[in-house]
């Protein structure tokens, strides 16, 4: 008998109001997730709380008793590339505290935005300081530590991935480690000018990805409608369908080979019901 062909796992990003093991599984279960993403602290302070062994653990039995693959989403606060001195080693701080949670939790995976340089003048050194602050880290992680994950933003700025080709220049500061992978986001690529909602136009842009990448590298996609169009630099998510993206190209994206192990994660509006809709739309188009 021929080999089943591997599908993407589909899932949302969850609230963990009232602890993970309760509150994050319940909303899985609800919406039908396969995979889903966490806030392992607070999203916008830079507060490090220390681990619970105890719930940690719970969450981690309860996650692989229902085969629920898990993603951390780290402080949004973090700018590997500020000029700021205090901004960077914040941000190399908690880059390094969210790695070790998403370690104690079971994630595959822990994502960053790549972030700006915020001032023309400091591009040259925004890569140096990279280099010199992350590959210490990088190089502590053990083989069963989870990835850091690059998620290109929206362009704006002095972004340091403007476009998906930049990425190569990411890379090279971390020296290709290993361990640093790619988070595509749909809402972010597209507001960054490459177009995903015309025919053949995710397909392009996830074969630029492997290309610039390398296939083993693309390993989770935030999947999001955009409320702007196509080059529009901001970054504002809308449910599949209601955007400017539209449902065929995610159904595009599903049938790309390179995104079977890149499970799907919705961080689109709404909660329950909504994202529920969503993934059940997502299965739909996977076939």
């Amino acid at each position: 008998m021929p080999t089943p062909v591997k599908k993407p796992r589909i899932g949302a990003h969850t609230p963990t109001t009232g602890g993970m093991a309760k509150r994050s599984i319940a909303y899985a279960q609800e919406i039908g997730a396969e995979a889903i993403q966490v806030f392992a602290s607070s999203p916008r302070t830079w507060a490090m709380p220390e681990s619970k062994p105890e719930l940690d653990n719970a969450f981690k039995i309860k996650a692989a008793e229902l085969d629920i693959e898990t993603y951390v989403h780290a402080p949004f606060l973090i700018n590997l590339g500020s000029p700021t001195e205090a901004t960077y080693l914040n941000s190399l701080a908690s880059t390094q505290y969210s790695l070790k949670r998403g370690a104690e939790i079971g994630a595959l995976g822990v994502v960053i935005h790549t972030g700006s340089a915020v001032d023309v003048n400091h591009v040259e050194k925004a890569w140096k300081q990279i280099h010199e602050g992350m590959m210490p880290i990088l190089n502590a992680l053990g083989d069963d530590a989870p990835y850091l994950l690059l998620e290109p933003t929206a362009g704006q700025g002095q972004s340091l991935v403007k476009k998906l080709d930049d990425l190569e220049m990411y890379l090279k500061a971390l020296e290709y480690h290993p361990k640093v992978g790619i988070c595509l986001d749909t809402c972010h690529v597209f507001a960054a000018g490459h177009d995903i909602s015309v025919k053949g136009g995710m397909s392009a842009t996830i074969d630029l990805l492997v290309e610039v990448a390398g296939i083993e590298r693309f390993q989770l996609v935030h999947a999001n409608d955009s409320m702007d169009v196509c080059g529009a630099l901001k970054d504002r998510h809308q449910n599949i369908g209601d955007g400017h993206i539209g449902v065929d190209p995610f159904k595009e994206l599903l049938s790309h080979p390179a995104v079977a192990n890149a499970p799907l994660i919705l961080e689109t509006p709404g909660q329950e019901v909504e994202h529920g809709k969503e993934v059940a739309l997502l299965k739909k188009l996977r076939g």
